[in-house]
């Protein structure tokens, strides 16, 4: 395994990080996901990260039992705060001052840990000034809480404003979590370059497009049984877009890309995003350990200039470039 430093600052974590989004505490038992954590453990990772929303505050709780007895040292930890939580009352969401100090606290107890070293603002709070926010962090570092401070979908010109109060209040924005994969490069034009100028990493979620790019949805064919796109809990919504026969034939000419490279097509996908220099992390996640022993494998690979052409040859127009996106993931109100 791998490890890339994390923005400008002298955290290492490793390259393929393991998250726990659909999975822990809704999709699988907590048993299963305790052995996907460890079987991440065992291929080298170090780096795990969830979110306090996650199966309403479960996911927290199942990654902290799973990492019990871990050397805390030898782990980064990771988690959000934004999306409502609890019992969904007016202030249980957003990134008011409240919310934040409320909300760490409670991760941590979840956690099992006594800070993390990475906390994160789930999406952007347009109802929330931004000095609050800032401020409201400054705090939970200066207690010893979180040590670095990250973000998840944030516009250029939001990471530009964030990362300037932070510096003003003595803290380190090093990080932004966004969706990035061969299908979804919505960061390349304007997130990509302002993180670059301001010393900060992406940490991408969905490298696999939600399971598109592993090729097992074939054009014209029934979903599979067990599959994300048959799941009604969640995860059948957020893959739903991608299920177009058209996608689905341009993901299907990836397949001789990734034999000639001797990897899978998930493997392929993964080590794609980690081509981007700018990228410290790709997550994935697991619904059994088998699932972890194959995407690390993309750790340490790198692709010809060759096989990048050919993938851009593949997926060609099908690919979302829009960056507009980015901005248009916040909701403009608080979720409630």
């Amino acid at each position: 395994m791998e490890h890339r430093y994390l923005g400008n600052s002298g955290l290492k974590i490793s390259e393929i990080t393991y998250g726990n989004w659909l999975t822990h505490g809704s999709q699988v038992e907590n048993d299963v996901a305790t052995e996907c954590v460890h079987a991440a453990l065992d291929a080298g990772i170090t780096t795990f990260d969830t979110a306090d929303t996650y199966a309403n505050t479960i996911a927290e709780q199942v990654l902290g039992d799973a990492l019990k007895g871990q050397r805390r040292e030898s782990l980064e930890i990771f988690t959000k705060v934004y999306f409502p939580t609890g019992p969904k009352g007016p202030n249980d969401t957003g990134l008011s001052r409240k919310h934040i100090r409320e909300s760490i606290d409670a991760s941590l107890i979840r956690l099992g840990t006594d800070y993390v070293d990475l906390y994160q603002a789930h999406r952007y709070d347009y109802e929330t000034p931004l000095e609050e926010t800032m401020q409201a962090f400054a705090q939970v570092v200066n207690q010893g809480k979180a040590l670095y401070i990250g973000v998840s979908e944030w516009s250029a010109e939001q990471l530009r404003e964030g990362h300037a109060l932070a510096t003003q209040l003595g803290i380190q924005l090093i990080s932004n979590q966004p969706q990035y994969s061969a299908l979804w490069r919505v960061i390349e034009d304007e997130v990509v370059p302002a993180s670059r100028e301001l010393g900060i990493s992406q940490i991408v979620w969905s490298p696999v497009a939600q399971g598109v790019l592993t090729g097992k949805y074939k054009p014209g064919a029934e979903l599979p049984s067990g599959s994300r796109a048959t799941d009604a809990a969640g995860g059948a919504d957020m893959i739903g877009s991608w299920l177009r026969d058209e996608v689905l034939i341009g993901v299907q000419k990836l397949q001789p890309i990734a034999d000639e490279n001797e990897l899978t097509m998930a493997q392929l996908a993964v080590a794609w995003v980690l081509q981007n220099d700018n990228v410290a992390a790709a997550i994935i996640g697991a619904s059994r350990p088998a699932q972890v022993a194959e995407n690390v494998k993309a750790s340490g690979v790198r692709l010809s200039p060759e096989t990048l052409a050919a993938i851009d040859d593949a997926i060609g127009d099908l690919a979302e470039r829009d960056a507009s996106k980015t901005a248009s993931s916040s909701p403009k109100r608080r979720l409630a």
